[in-house]
């Protein structure tokens, strides 16, 4: 089994910045692929950036290109994801996850681990 923990939601206005956490314990956390998803109130949960489990390969979702940075120190357990630029439609509950999947997949069902989520709020 693996815990992770997110941390470093809040409240930011547009144009801002935040950098999310997610803390590993338990079973290893090389040799995973990480993933965040995120959730907005009555919408369903989506892919937002994964990143492979020595870190060379990332993948985001079009929404995230250019403004979000994905990374992991496997050394440590933790895992990141920087957001910069900051809209409004970026709010939602975001989560990390872990995946045993060999190829980076965008798909929630092939992530095995989950944390509870941060709360990540725009404001306008």
């Amino acid at each position: 089994q693996v815990q992770l923990v997110e941390s470093g939601g809040g409240l930011v206005q547009a144009g801002g910045s935040l950098r999310l956490s997610c803390a590993a314990s338990g079973r290893t956390f090389r040799g995973y692929a990480m993933g965040w998803f995120r959730q907005a109130p009555e919408k369903e949960r989506e892919f937002v950036a994964a990143i492979s489990w020595d870190g060379s390969s990332r993948y985001y979702a079009d929404s995230a290109k250019g403004r979000f940075t994905i990374s992991r120190d496997n050394a440590k357990n933790m895992g990141y994801l920087q957001m910069n630029s900051l809209k409004p439609e970026d709010t939602a509950v975001y989560y990390c996850s872990l995946s045993r999947s060999a190829i980076l997949t965008t798909t929630d069902y092939e992530y095995d681990y989950w944390g509870q989520g941060t709360q990540v709020t725009v404001s306008s």
